[in-house]
């Protein structure tokens, strides 16, 4: 048989559509060419496929034209992933497999020279693909990347370490041997995090937290230099509920695409803390192809921003969509990739340059005017979208020496846990992400507090947007306080997270 085709997947977000690789081979001046709109990674796999299949015994068709087609033409390939089943489509077309086999299978690798199977990135959303799509075929793969896509419940997902292993199992019958099936890699229990109790003094800022892992509301930490702000961030984490298993593979899916997942993590929220030199599109993605940037890295995670002043503007305006719709979708001229960015955003800045406004224990060097030019750095808009704002002011030495004081990160994660509970059976979402209806319905107020709020958005010249933010926060701290109605000391607890910098809104 001259021609074989066999599947495999592309990547395109986190999508992976099905590509068909059709081996065709024919006499004539002997050549090796791949068509179908394929990357530099994916040409230089004919030497790849060359010394693997040499160096691992089997005949490579020398005198024969190669023709290696990536079907559809029109989607780009990318990496090193096609390898193996460019492989065994040679071998097939060249009679030395059963080709009868390969439709039973989905194929992706790459190829060492020696012809061992390295790892793939996007495994996981390989075989998430194959799920939603009822797919009956196996998945082979290297057997690092099949303990990742061995975590997608009712597939079959076959390891393999070198490329004999796959030409074993796809010999004719009578000497076939076949392919083991994958197991998910050890789940190990996660690390104790570090606990808030730890962090001393900040009883403002540690409410501000737990507010903020109630109702999955956005955070911003305001104080002089080493207050605790990021102390304060880095036990964030430990506050919130574990994740469900959809949200789980999700958020692996989207690490696997850059290869930074890693198996005995599974289930573990992700804490991204990229500096703050970041440019957008490390922020929210690019490239071409496109990668997923840190907001989607950190998706049903924590995305902390540290020194948030220092940012480039264009890095920090870039924020303002996926905050609102969680979702970012990259747009360059040949294609368009979405990927998920549920992420819960925690900030932390100084007050100025010099670090010290506003601090009672050392005196500010900065201006008035260079203390709103530094503030200023953070924009409105944006600045708009983030629903709690908090001060952490210094703290006294005496306080410093003290033992540790406050309630320990259990305590404040099962308050946390009821909350959340007592929104997903009423409403049946956090309530960050409440919208139009939903906010007049669960967030509705008697005539007391409708009228405190309205005088307190009057005075402060609140856009609707800050003016349902803070609907929202008051309705988290009613859930924390197992109350059904938001009253007037809620919103005035809300009103609190809106007035930290001199330009908030």
């Amino acid at each position: 048989m001259s021609l074989a085709v066999l599947h495999s997947r592309a990547l395109n977000g986190l999508a992976a559509p099905e590509v068909m690789v059709e081996v065709h081979l024919a006499n004539g001046l002997p050549s090796f060419t791949v068509v179908g709109l394929a990357d530099t990674e994916v040409k230089e796999a004919r030497e790849r496929v060359r010394a693997a299949l040499l160096h691992s015994g089997l005949d490579f068709p020398h005198n024969k034209r190669i023709t290696v087609s990536l079907a559809p033409a029109d989607l780009p390939k990318e990496s090193g992933r096609f390898d193996l089943p460019m492989a065994l489509g040679i071998l097939a077309a060249n009679g030395q497999i059963d080709a009868n086999k390969l439709g039973r299978y989905e194929f992706a690798g790459e190829l060492s020279l020696a012809g061992h199977l390295r790892p793939v990135r996007g495994a996981l959303a390989m075989a998430l693909a194959m799920q939603r799509l009822g797919s009956n075929r196996a998945l082979v793969l290297p057997e690092v990347s099949a303990q990742e896509a061995a975590l997608v419940e009712g597939l079959k997902i076959h390891p393999a370490r070198h490329l004999l292993d796959v030409v074993q199992a796809l010999l004719p019958d009578e000497a076939a041997q076949g392919l083991p099936t994958a197991v998910a890699g050890t789940r190990c229990a996660p690390p104790a995090p570090a606990d808030l109790r730890e962090v001393k003094g900040q009883v403002g800022a540690k409410r501000a937290l737990e507010l903020a892992a109630a109702g999955g509301h956005s955070l911003l930490m305001v104080g002089p230099p080493g207050t605790g702000k990021s102390m304060l961030a880095q036990r964030f984490i430990g506050l919130l509920p574990p994740l469900s298993e959809a949200q789980a593979l999700e958020s692996a899916a989207v690490l696997s695409l850059t290869s930074h997942f890693d198996v005995s993590r599974w289930g573990q929220r992700v804490l991204r803390t990229p500096h703050h030199t970041a440019s957008s599109v490390a922020l929210v993605g690019g490239g071409s192809p496109p990668r997923p940037g840190e907001i989607s890295l950190a998706h049903e995670g924590v995305l902390f921003l540290d020194e948030l002043a220092e940012y480039p503007r264009n890095a920090l305006e870039a924020l303002r969509e996926p905050l609102e719709t969680g979702r970012i979708v990259i747009s360059r001229a040949a294609r368009q990739s979405e990927f998920p960015a549920r992420f819960q955003l925690i900030a932390a800045m100084n007050p100025c340059q010099c670090g010290h406004h506003g601090n009672t224990l050392r005196a500010c060097r900065c201006t008035p005017d260079a203390v709103l030019r530094y503030q200023s750095r953070i924009s409105g808009p944006l600045l708009d979208r983030i629903d709690l704002q908090v001060e952490v002011p210094a703290v006294a030495p005496e306080t410093l020496s003290a033992a540790p004081d406050g309630e320990a990160s259990t305590q404040v994660a099962s308050r946390v846990i009821e909350a959340q509970q007592r929104q997903f059976s009423r409403q049946g979402s956090l309530n960050a992400g409440l919208r139009g209806d939903g906010i007049d319905l669960h967030c509705a107020l008697d005539a007391a507090a409708s009228k405190f709020l309205q005088t307190a958005a009057t005075k402060l010249g609140w856009s609707a947007r800050s003016f349902h933010r803070v609907l929202r926060v008051a309705r988290s701290a009613a859930d924390l306080a197992g109350e059904s109605d938001v009253k007037t000391h809620h919103i005035a607890e809300a009103i609190q997270y809106r007035r930290v910098l001199n330009h908030g809104v």
